[in-house]
């Protein structure tokens, strides 16, 4: 291609590494081949899990200019990504406070976001950091631990003023809400318009006061 000027890309990768043994290169080694061959605005992160033997990786040039960041895990170290309106998290560590932090600063624009993690958090005592996501709109906490619930709707923990579609457990949304009667979620819950509940429910009376617009 010797007329390309400009390559823009995202591409992600997963790699089992079970049958046949590979020689999996670090984030460092990735790096290095792009700064090796000239590309300096090339972004990256790489993580291999044991129990697994499942290794993912994401390239992608910089500035971005896709509207979905897919794969965002433990080893995402930040940046500035203006132009991303979906952003998809999953990973099999959990993810703690410090890292939703880095994530509502590195998405500003934020609207759509997906947390797809079973593990606990570890700690439990969140920073006194408050998190905003100015611009978020959907939520999908599915398949989540009950952490993440708390973590998202508890308002000491995160604000979300334009949230107005949720996806959660059932269990998991009575739970956090103290069958819906606690004040801790109200406030990230009171714009609501529309809740998608993975598993069958009953809603009790309390459901319909708790969601107003519902």
């Amino acid at each position: 291609m010797p007329r390309l000027n400009k390559f823009t890309f995202s591409i992600v990768s997963q790699t089992v590494n079970k049958y046949i043994k590979i020689d999996l290169p670090s984030n460092d080694n990735i790096q290095s081949s792009f700064l090796d061959r000239g590309y300096n605005h090339v972004g990256s992160y790489a993580d291999f899990n044991s129990t697994t033997n499942v290794a993912r990786c994401h390239v992608y040039s910089l500035p971005y200019r896709f509207e979905i960041f897919i794969n965002l895990n433990n080893f995402f170290t930040g940046g500035m990504f203006n132009k991303v309106r979906c952003v998809f998290m999953n990973d099999t560590s959990s993810f703690e406070h410090e890292l939703f932090a880095l994530v509502s600063q590195a998405f500003p624009y934020l609207e759509k976001l997906y947390v797809c993690n079973l593990q606990a958090q570890k700690n439990k005592q969140h920073s006194s950091t408050l998190i905003v996501f100015s611009h978020l709109v959907k939520l999908i906490l599915s398949p989540a631990h009950v952490n993440y619930a708390e973590q998202f709707l508890f308002e000491e923990n995160t604000r979300l003023p334009r949230l107005i579609e949720l996806t959660i457990e059932y269990e998991t949304l009575a739970i956090v809400t103290n069958n819906f009667t606690n004040d801790a979620a109200r406030l990230n819950c009171a714009n609501l318009q529309n809740i998608h509940i993975v598993g069958s429910f009953a809603r009790p009376e309390s459901f319909h006061h708790y969601f107003p617009l519902l």
